[in-house]
């Protein structure tokens, strides 16, 4: 057991030490690039949901890259093709799993992703010009729709009961 640990560590050390020297852009592209083709691989609509989170996070810094450095058209390809997972995703586990209040998992971490990829998608809309933001606000309202779709299958609204809200005597 030790001798296999002795055996690693000097691979991890090397790996902790290469990212660590490593640019913050080239470590987000290659995280993206590198979540992306493991959820392209991942046939499992639930694995895929729970990946999202992690491959939100970084596709939006390689957006926030692509911004920063002008390159708008990029960072909305890389948006689109992020909206494409959301909604390959959430298809699939639809046809997976046809009660999500009873069996949220995968559901949730979609929704989660969503929330988190509107908050940045609201930090790069105050960083550009108007002109440049109706693709973005397009998009923006794309996932919004996204959300509040699975928000409802996880909260479904429950049937109007003549009695609620009334306090028995």
């Amino acid at each position: 057991m030790f001798g296999m640990l002795r055996m690693w560590a000097p691979i991890h050390l090397l790996a902790i030490l290469l990212f660590s020297i490593s640019p913050r852009g080239m470590i987000a592209q290659g995280s993206a690039l590198e979540f992306r083709a493991r959820f392209e691989r991942d046939s499992d609509p639930m694995h895929r949901a729970k990946m999202m989170p992690q491959l939100g996070e970084a596709e939006f810094q390689q957006i926030d890259k692509d911004i920063a450095t002008g390159n708008l058209p990029q960072a909305l390809e890389v948006a689109r093709e992020y909206r494409d997972q959301v909604q390959s995703c959430e298809k699939a586990l639809d046809a997976k799993e046809p009660d999500p209040e009873k069996h949220p998992s995968g559901f949730k971490q979609l929704q989660i992703s969503l929330r988190q990829s509107l908050r940045r998608l609201d930090e790069v809309l105050v960083n550009i010009t108007s002109d440049e933001q109706a693709p973005f606000v397009e998009l923006r309202k794309e996932l919004d729709q996204l959300d509040r779709h699975l928000i409802r299958e996880l909260f479904p609204s429950q049937p109007n009961d003549s009695r609620a809200g009334k306090h028995k005597n």
